[in-house]
């Protein structure tokens, strides 16, 4: 089996390319950056993500998108993560909460996986913690370096890739999409053989 991983970042290739590995899904990575409508849902945003990518990939393949839910901020950046990052970065959602006692977050993964070209099925995991007091971990990417999942003492970029794939949003999405991945294989491998009979 060999799936199709659609993004512009490398990070999220590579995270998502170890898990697959794990249950033997080989993956290609096709570096194209899908249309991303303004939207307050994610999934809303995944799906188009997987619309647009359809008009220039085959299936199957899959698009990912990310989200930081701060309690304290009304669930900001929510949806807007990736623009809030690239215009203050960590700096600046630390600036924000400053003064902030409650720090509890979320972390939320959403994959369209795109089967064939009239079938998109919706993958989401997510992550409870708290934003750190600053930047920590020298791994990961993104707003990892201040998020503490629930349960542990540590940043996502305080932990290595395989510590962080276990624990995290996007961990947790990748491996509902494979147990997907792995059921269909084998009802086909079996309508297969029972045709075959």
């Amino acid at each position: 089996m060999e799936i199709k991983i659609v993004t512009s970042n490398n990070h999220k290739y590579d995270e998502i390319k170890r898990i697959l590995e794990q249950f033997d899904i080989k993956s290609v990575w096709i570096k194209y950056n899908p249309m991303e409508i303004q939207s307050e849902y994610i999934h809303e945003v995944v799906i188009y993500k997987a619309i647009d990518a359809l008009t220039m990939i085959q299936p199957p393949f899959l698009v990912e998108d990310s989200a930081l839910f701060i309690h304290s901020l009304g669930g900001f950046p929510g949806p807007y993560s990736s623009y809030i990052y690239n215009k203050i970065g960590n700096k600046g959602i630390l600036k924000l909460l400053e003064n902030t006692v409650n720090r509890e977050a979320e972390f939320l993964c959403v994959i369209a996986c795109c089967i064939q070209k009239n079938i998109i099925k919706i993958f989401s995991g997510k992550v409870r913690g708290f934003i750190s007091h600053s930047e920590k971990g020298e791994f990961g990417f993104g707003f990892d370096p201040i998020f503490i999942p629930e349960g542990y003492q540590k940043t996502l970029a305080e932990m290595p890739i395989e510590k962080k794939n276990e624990v995290s949003h996007r961990g947790k999405a990748v491996k509902k999409l494979i147990k997907y991945l792995v059921s269909m294989e084998s009802f086909n491998k079996d309508s297969y053989t029972f045709i075959k009979e």
